[in-house]
C-alpha cells in the first residue's frame, strides 16, 4: 500500500515538473511569438476548413557527389525551401521574424518527402540546419539542408556515349490534393546551382521542372518533379579503353610482316595480344553492373577488337597449314615427274641399244659371228625387267602413299572451292596486310556513326 502511494506521488511530481518546464519555455519566448502561439494548434493544417493549403517549393543543388552505374543512383546535397501561408500567424509590422530552427516543433510544416530516396539525412552540425522565417502576412519560409541518395533508372546500352535523365521527386506523404497543393515558385528557375557544378564524368546538358499527381490506393497526392539530363564525358574512356584496345589490334597485325617460318615469333605475338585484350575486357566490366541485360557500346567495341586479334592468330594457323599442304603436294607432283622421267630414260636407252645391234648385224655375217648370242642378249637385256639398266626407285611404303593420297584429295577439294584456293600460301599474309586494316577502319566508321548519331 505504501509503495503504491509512493509511486502515485512520484508521477504527480513528474507531471508538475513538466508543466513548470512548459511554462518556463513559454515565458522565454518573445511577446510577439507568445501572441502567435496562443491558441495555435500545430496538428491542424492552415485553412483546415477553407480548402487546401498551397505550398511553393524551390531547390538549390549544392553538390552532386557521386553517380553510380552499379547501384543506379546518385547522391546530392540540396537546400530545400518551402513557402506557405498560415492565417493564424499574421501579425502587425513590416519586418519578418527569423526564428531558431528548433522552434519548428511549435509550427505546422508540410510532410514533404523524396520519393525515390534510398537514404537521406538532415545535417546537424553544429545545430540542425533548419531555417524558419515568418512574414507579417502569415507566410512561412522553411528551409532544410539535406543529403540524399536517390535512385535513377539508367539505360546503359550506349555506355560510355550515353545520356541519362534523372529525377528528384517531392511528394506529400499524408495530405492528398484536397488538403495540400504543391507548385514551383518560379517555374524552371526554381532550381539553381546546376550551372556551377563540376562533375567527374558528366556534364549537365538540360534541366526542367514539372507538376504532376501521384495516384495511390489511398488517393491522389501532389508531386513536384525536377528532371535533369546528364551527358557522359567520353574522353576518359577513349584514353583508358578505346585507344589501348585499338593499339592491340594494330600490334596483332605486326605478325603479317614476319616470315611464316618464324613460328615462335608469330605465335608469341598472337597469344600475347589475345591475353592482353582479355585482361582489358575484364577490367572494363568491373566498374559496371554485373547483373543486367545491357549489351553496352563499350562491350561491342571490345568484342570487335578481340575478334580482329583472334582472327590474326587464326590467319597464321591457316597460312601455316596451307604452307605444309602446298609443300606435300609439291613433293607428290615432283615424285610423279621423276617416275615419268625414269620411264622416258629407259625407253631412250632401249631404243639406242636396238639401233646399235641392228647396225652390227649388217656389218658381220649372222652364221660366223660369235657375238650374236651376246648381241642378242644385249638387245634383249634392256627390254627385260631383270636387265642391268638402273632399276626404278623402290615404291614408298603403303602408309606414305595413303597420306599422300589424302593430301592430294584434300587439295582437290580446296581447288573446287574457288574462294579457298591459294596458289601460293605466302600470298595470305599479303592479302591480310590490306584486308585487316581496311575492315577495321570500315567497322570503326560504322560503330562510331551508329552510337554517336543514332
Amino acid at each position: 500500500m505504501r509503495e503504491m502511494l509512493a509511486a502515485i506521488g512520484r508521477c504527480r511530481l513528474l507531471e508538475s515538473s513538466l508543466l513548470n518546464a512548459e511554462v518556463k519555455e513559454g515565458e522565454i519566448l518573445p511577446p510577439t511569438i507568445q501572441r502567435l502561439m496562443k491558441g495555435y494548434n500545430k496538428y491542424l493544417r492552415p485553412f483546415f476548413d477553407n480548402g487546401p493549403v498551397t505550398v511553393g517549393m524551390s531547390l538549390d543543388i549544392a553538390s552532386i557527389d557521386t553517380i553510380s552505374e552499379i547501384n543506379m543512383d546518385y547522391t546530392a546535397t540540396i537546400f530545400l525551401r518551402q513557402r506557405w501561408t498560415d492565417e493564424r500567424l499574421v501579425f502587425e509590422g513590416n519586418k519578418s521574424l527569423s526564428l531558431d530552427g528548433r522552434l519548428v516543433e511549435l509550427l505546422w510544416v508540410p510532410d514533404t518527402f523524396i520519393v525515390d530516396s534510398k537514404k537521406s539525412f538532415l545535417h546537424d552540425i553544429t545545430v540542425e540546419n533548419r531555417l524558419i522565417r515568418i512574414f507579417p502576412n502569415g507566410t512561412v519560409l522553411y528551409a532544410l539542408r539535406i543529403t540524399t541518395t536517390v535512385a535513377c533508372n539508367m539505360d546503359l546500352t550506349k555506355y560510355p556515349m550515353d545520356k541519362q535523365t534523372c529525377t528528384l521527386q517531392l511528394e506529400s506523404w499524408g495530405y492528398n490534393i484536397n488538403d495540400v497543393m504543391f507548385y514551383w515558385t518560379r517555374g524552371n528557375e526554381s532550381v539553381s546551382g546546376l550551372d556551377s557544378l563540376q562533375l567527374a564524368q558528366y556534364t549537365v546538358e538540360d534541366h526542367y521542372t514539372s507538376v504532376s499527381e501521384a495516384i495511390y490506393e489511398t488517393g491522389n497526392y501532389p508531386r513536384l518533379v525536377f528532371h535533369f539530363e546528364l551527358k557522359r564525358s567520353i574522353l576518359y574512356f577513349i584514353l583508358e579503353t578505346y585507344v589501348p584496345s585499338s593499339l592491340l589490334v594494330v600490334l596483332s597485325w605486326v605478325s603479317f610482316w614476319i616470315s611464316l617460318s618464324s613460328v615462335p615469333a608469330r605465335i608469341c605475338i598472337g597469344v600475347t595480344t589475345v591475353l592482353t585484350m582479355t585482361t582489358l575486357m575484364m577490367g572494363a566490366r568491373t566498374s559496371l553492373p554485373n547483373a543486367n541485360c545491357f549489351i553496352k557500346a563499350i562491350d561491342v567495341y571490345l568484342g570487335i577488337c578481340f575478334s580482329f586479334i583472334f582472327g590474326a592468330l587464326i590467319e597464321y594457323a591457316v597460312a601455316h597449314f596451307c604452307t605444309l599442304t602446298h609443300a606435300d603436294a609439291h613433293m607428290l607432283m615432283y615424285g610423279h615427274r621423276m617416275y615419268d622421267f625414269d620411264d622416258e630414260m629407259n625407253g631412250i636407252v632401249t631404243t639406242i641399244s636396238t639401233h646399235s645391234n641392228r647396225a652390227k648385224r649388217r656389218k658381220e655375217p649372222a652364221a660366223t659371228s660369235p657375238s650374236v648370242p651376246a648381241s642378242t642378249e644385249l638387245a634383249v637385256r634392256p627390254s627385260s625387267p631383270s636387265g642391268s639398266e638402273p632399276k626404278p626407285e623402290a615404291a614408298p611404303p603403303e602408309h606414305t602413299n595413303w597420306c599422300l593420297t589424302v593430301l592430294a584429295t584434300l587439295r582437290k577439294i580446296l581447288r573446287a572451292i574457288h574462294c579457298c584456293h591459294v596458289e601460293n600460301p605466302h600470298h595470305i599474309d599479303n592479302y591480310s596486310r590490306v584486308t585487316f586494316p581496311l575492315s577495321f577502319v570500315i567497322v570503326n566508321l560504322l560503330y562510331w556513326t551508329y552510337y554517336l548519331y543514332f
